[in-house]
């Protein structure tokens, strides 16, 4: 009789290991497709910081090439009109009348044209933007590479939880699944809320 106690016992304890071990399963599996979600998330905040950290490179070296035709045709113009001060023909002093206003007129473009959104301060305006939405993404992707970290961890506590039964061990892991996904969702919908998990 007490062998039949004996298997019917084993036999209840492999049913409730076989139970434990499916809940951690699945807590792995959750884990898992809360770290994909994470890792493509960070992986197209990190695009975005390389390519808007290259659009506002782009619009500084536009900004700088305007503002030295800028200063070129100002300095010309400049010269020009002290040079034609001393002309005493009215023909030729109306040639040059004309062209130093031409000049002027070009450098006052260079400085601002909102017509074709190229000159100087409008540049400057653009990679400004440019700087801010990198500094925006990489903000998102620093919370995305946390939340994976915590995510990885968390699979191997559970992979621990399914190797030593120890339930602390499962209960760790989702806790760090908690932390991964407030962390994902601080990246997606408020990365700057926490300027200090911004910046590591």
């Amino acid at each position: 009789m007490s062998e039949i106690h004996e298997a019917i016992e084993k036999a209840q304890e492999g049913e409730h290991g076989e139970g434990f071990n499916r809940r951690i399963a699945l807590v792995i599996a959750i884990l898992a497709l809360c770290l994909s979600f994470s890792e493509t998330l960070g992986k197209g905040a990190q695009t975005e910081v390389v390519t808007k950290n290259i659009e506002a490179s782009d619009l500084w070296a536009f900004f700088q090439a305007k503002d030295i035709r800028r200063t070129v045709v100002s300095v010309a113009a400049d010269q020009t009109g002290l040079l034609a001060a001393g002309l005493a023909d009215p023909a030729a002093k109306a040639a040059i009348d004309k062209q130093i206003e031409t000049w002027r007129q070009t450098a006052e473009r260079y400085e601002s044209d909102p017509k074709a959104g190229n000159g100087r301060k409008e540049l400057e305006d653009q990679a400004k933007g440019a700087e801010e939405e990198r500094d925006l993404s990489t903000a998102k992707y620093h919370h995305y590479e946390l939340a994976s970290a915590a995510f990885q961890i968390g699979i191997v506590l559970a992979s621990a939880a399914v190797i030593t039964g120890m339930l602390a061990l499962a209960w760790c892991a989702g806790a760090l699944g908690a932390v991964g996904l407030a962390l994902t969702a601080l990246g997606l919908f408020a990365p700057h809320a926490v300027p200090f998990l911004a910046t590591l």
